[in-house]
């Protein structure tokens, strides 16, 4: 019997974490760069990216900001990258797909519904911050309504859809899933769509199993054999929920966008230690790790030689 493939996604760096909470989180061009690479070679076929500003650190979604680390890791490697459309909660849709729609990319992310998207408690864990601007950004999070209208996901979807664009579909709330259905039958998106199964955000749903297995069900009774799916565990349930995504016949998203740490109370050092963690799982229980070509062919994708940059 075929073992079966398991796709590893690597989110390198977000726009939610702070510098502060690590020195290791890549914030620079560089970085990015350099990370994401070391993310592929350890075993990541997709790369989720986002960028900051280079002046002040601030998330970003200018093309400019993109193009340096898109052109070196497209030389380095042959993961496929997914440009994030999600950018930070304060960000407005036309702002978020800019540099999808500059750079055509194989993959983006696309949110599947509004919600509170809130990180406010981090604040109270530092007394100082390496930039002035994050401790309003982090406390302002108690008030961030993350905006993604039906309008908005459809602004996304027409505007992005001469690209033949492959989106993630993250999902952070059963709701999510239903709003998948309907812009499915409205059009909007072909099938197989890929779903993230987002758990741990604070104003999104718990980082219980038994919430997995509920999202799961749903998007089974929804779907049929129309998508696939991964899942990613913010903070502390990143490994084991990826672990039991992969047992489930899931694929899995590890990365410092999604948390920090290795172990509990263990930072990583990068995201090419997460990926390596999650690859021997995986491997160890007796599945295989998707090639970016394997992972092409199993998500559909238009393939690297489409892309513009």
């Amino acid at each position: 019997m075929a073992k079966t493939k398991t796709i590893i996604t690597c989110a390198v760096t977000g726009s939610i974490h702070t510098p502060t909470m690590s020195d290791h989180l890549p914030i620079t061009q560089n970085d990015i760069a350099e990370q994401a690479i070391a993310a592929a070679e350890a075993g990541a076929s997709i790369l989720h990216l986002h960028t900051r500003d280079p002046d002040d650190f601030r998330p970003s979604v200018e093309p400019d900001h993109y193009a340096p680390i898109l052109a070196r890791v497209k030389q380095s490697t042959d993961a496929v990258l997914n440009i994030t459309t999600g950018g930070a909660p304060t960000m407005l849709i036309k702002e978020r797909i800019k540099a999808a729609t500059k750079f055509s990319p194989e993959m983006c992310s696309l949110n599947m519904g509004s919600m509170n998207f809130a990180f406010h408690p981090l604040a109270g864990r530092y007394d100082s911050w390496k930039f002035d601007w994050e401790k309003d950004y982090v406390e302002g999070s108690e008030a961030n309504i993350f905006r993604n209208t039906f309008a908005d996901i459809r602004e996304a979807a027409e505007t992005l859809a001469p690209h033949d664009i492959k989106f993630e579909h993250e999902c952070y709330d059963v709701g999510h899933l239903y709003n998948l259905k309907f812009c499915m039958a409205q059009g909007l998106f072909k099938a197989p769509v890929f779903i993230q199964f987002i758990f741990g955000i604070l104003g999104g749903i718990g980082p219980e199993v038994d919430n997995l297995i509920f999202m799961k069900r749903t998007a089974d009774r929804l779907f049929g054999d129309d998508y696939r799916w991964s899942v990613l565990g913010a903070g502390g349930a990143q490994m084991p929920l990826a672990t039991t995504a992969s047992q489930m016949g899931g694929n899995v998203r590890v990365g410092l966008e999604d948390s920090l740490f290795i172990n509990r109370g263990e930072l990583a050092t990068s995201n090419a230690q997460q990926v390596t963690k999650i690859r021997r799982i995986v491997e160890d229980l007796g599945n295989e790790v998707a090639t970016p070509d394997e992972a092409r062919d199993i998500l559909a994708l238009k393939g690297g030689d489409r892309v513009a940059f």
